[in-house]
């Protein structure tokens, strides 16, 4: 049959840009409006559905996918429009589609229209209130998801600022057995009870004591451990590896799952698409994804990387399991071969989702665990080691982080061990540590904040908002401007950034698509609260102008003006009032005290390097650490 395939580029229609476009009177009813840049895209779609037989409508696969199908029927006058989606943008895909099509899914439309209105009479309402409010600090903006994200990032830095470290040692003993083969185990009890040493004195004592017991084997226990392969991907754990790995933002990552899914030229093959939607929360394979799968598995590594029974994988209550995860269209299109026809960070992105689901439909890999107990009078100790038996998934797949296994050797109970050297070394509790991108992408998931759609851009806005800016390691640190918006909304609004009444929301989102609850009662439920704080903080909150740079109380030792704490592309740090005149600056100390001489130890960063190190701000000390007390981990 003759086809012509004609794209949207989007939305065709919208809310209008600079008025509410709400009819609350009219059940919240929206004001959709043709978008002006879109005209010229709507006549070339009338002029190709003059006259044709059928028309189908093969928007995303989503919520908003089927909001644009049912806007563009509308825009074209269509009476019988058919609805077709596909998971994956291959011939076979697109063919089964034609198919089985279908009628337009109004209770899909009714929750994106939900969602649409409800962020409209957040942001709407709630951005101009923080302008006026917020006086001197640019275009300001709040969000139902933008503003919970903030309130995370603001809460973890609060959870750091307030964070005491607490010292504890831990003290190893190297041994050496009959055999002459040397190993390190750890103090684990003294006096039966779980070991717990909270200072030198005290580790110098113990350690003292040690040396003059005997080590004795107590016990030694062997088993084998199964491990698992993880799931394939979904939007968020995609992201979060993407971000490990090759230090991805997560916006970078969906731009180039987009570009994989849409497709590229594959000799022989003609234009094919690489990947399946990118924008998922189901971790479903299809059956003759997982048939394929495992047929390469026989192939190319052995029936023994088949299990007996393909894995199953359990999504969260809240996925769309018609979606599947995120996968290569076929896994004979093997990372080597597509990285002819795809550029450097496509390919490694293709690579980790090919790798990340074939591992998914592997054997667990296994290993043989050894443990034993070491007494040494009222003292216990414990050694373990680990020897990788079948590796399984882990052909594939390496975790990121993934520590070096360690053998012990072969050990007898009631032989006498003998002791080599006691080590005792110095540790500090440490805080939480900085969201990154992709962390706080994860804690939004977890909480079940969002949606796959609006992880990335949310992160982003906070962003480009100046509401955070990232550290060198590309952590998230709220800026002054922030944790001021922030500390509005938490005050004035508790329901618009309660992360428990944010996921209620999106359950209801979600029970909207179901067909188990009504838009206008959802919206109806909302507004009018809403609109009694928004009353309430304008009458109660004064404005403040938003001061750029904060004062420290101390004068510059180069020029005498004030110093003051600015917020840099790498963090806070303290400078000079006077710049550029005046070029003095310094880092901002991290509020922990130095371990040695009690003076705050700073922040600083070596020449090439990537990560910082910590130093005493005290001229005449030379404590230095990579881990210091209170350190970001």
């Amino acid at each position: 049959e003759e086809f012509e395939v004609v794209a949207t580029m989007g939305h065709v229609r919208d809310l209008p840009e600079n008025e509410f476009g709400v009819d609350v009177e009219k059940g919240f009813e929206p004001e959709f409006r043709v978008i002006p840049s879109k005209r010229r895209a709507i006549e070339r779609l009338k002029r190709a559905v003059k006259g044709a037989e059928r028309v189908y409508l093969a928007s995303d696969p989503d919520r908003e996918g089927e909001a644009i199908a049912w806007l563009v029927a509308k825009v074209l006058g269509l009476k019988k429009p058919l609805r077709i989606e596909f998971t994956e943008i291959t011939r076979r895909a697109v063919e089964e589609a034609l198919k089985n099509p279908r009628d337009i899914d109004m209770n899909r439309v009714n929750a994106q229209i939900a969602r649409r209105v409800l962020d409209r009479i957040v942001g709407y309402k709630l951005s101009p209130f923080l302008w006026r409010k917020v006086k001197g600090a640019g275009v300001l903006s709040a969000g139902r998801v933008q503003s919970v994200a903030l309130r995370l990032v603001c809460e973890r830095e609060r959870e750091i600022e307030e964070f005491v470290p607490e010292e504890y040692w831990t003290i190893k003993a190297v041994l050496r057995t009959p055999r002459g083969e040397k190993f390190e185990a750890e103090l684990v009890k003294v006096g039966g009870e779980r070991a717990k040493i909270q200072s030198r004195e005290e580790a110098e004592r113990v350690s003292a004591e040690l040396k003059r017991e005997r080590f004795v084997v107590a016990k030694v226990e062997r088993r084998r451990q199964r491990r698992n392969p993880p799931p394939p991907f979904i939007t968020s754990t995609m992201q979060q590896e993407a971000s490990k790995r090759h230090k991805f933002s997560p916006s970078r990552t969906m731009a180039l799952a987009q570009q994989l899914y849409e497709g590229v030229e594959v000799d022989p093959e003609g234009h094919v698409g690489l990947i399946t939607y990118m924008r998922t929360d189901s971790v479903r394979v299809a059956p003759e994804a997982q048939r394929e799968a495992r047929e390469f598995l026989a192939e190319n590594f052995g029936p023994e990387y088949v299990p007996p029974q393909p894995p199953s994988y359990k999504s969260r209550k809240t996925a769309q399991e018609a979606h599947e995860c995120i996968r290569p269209t076929s896994v004979r299109r093997t990372p080597e071969y597509v990285a002819k026809f795809v550029n450097r960070d496509q390919a490694r992105l293709y690579e980790l989702i090919w790798r990340r689901f074939l591992a998914s439909q592997c054997s667990p890999a296994l290993f043989d665990v050894t443990s034993a107990s070491i007494e040494a009078g009222r003292f216990t100790l414990r050694a373990t080691g680990q020897v990788l038996v079948f590796d399984g998934f882990l052909r594939v797949w390496k975790p990121s982080g993934e520590r070096r296994e360690r053998a012990i050797p072969e050990l007898h109970e009631g032989e006498e061990l003998e002791l080599v050297r006691v080590v005792p070394e110095q540790h500090f509790t440490q805080p939480p540590p900085r969201y990154t991108e992709a962390t706080l992408v994860k804690a939004l998931e977890e909480k079940g904040v969002g949606r796959p759609s609006t992880y990335a851009p949310t992160v982003r806005t906070l962003l480009e908002r100046r509401y955070v800016v990232k550290d060198r390691s590309g952590r998230l640190i709220p800026t002054e401007l922030g944790k001021r918006v922030n500390g509005l909304l938490v005050r004035n609004f508790p329901g618009i950034v309660d992360v428990s009444f944010t996921a209620w929301m999106e359950e209801q989102l979600d029970e909207i698509e179901r067909g188990k609850a009504d838009r206008v009662e959802v919206l109806g439920r909302f507004y009018p609260e809403f609109l009694r704080q928004l009353k309430e903080a304008e009458e109660r909150i004064e404005s403040v102008r938003m001061r750029e740079d904060e004062e420290t109380g101390e004068s510059c030792p180069e020029c005498g003006s004030p110093l003051v704490v600015k917020d840099g592309r790498f963090g806070r740090f303290v400078a000079c009032s006077a710049f550029p005149k005046c070029k003095f600056k310094k880092p901002l100390p991290t509020r922990v005290k130095c371990p040695r001489c009690g003076s705050d130890i700073v922040e600083r960063w070596s020449r090439g390097r990537k990560r910082p190190f910590y130093g005493c701000s005290n001229p005449d000390c030379d404590f230095l650490s990579w881990k210091p007390p209170g350190s970001q981990g």
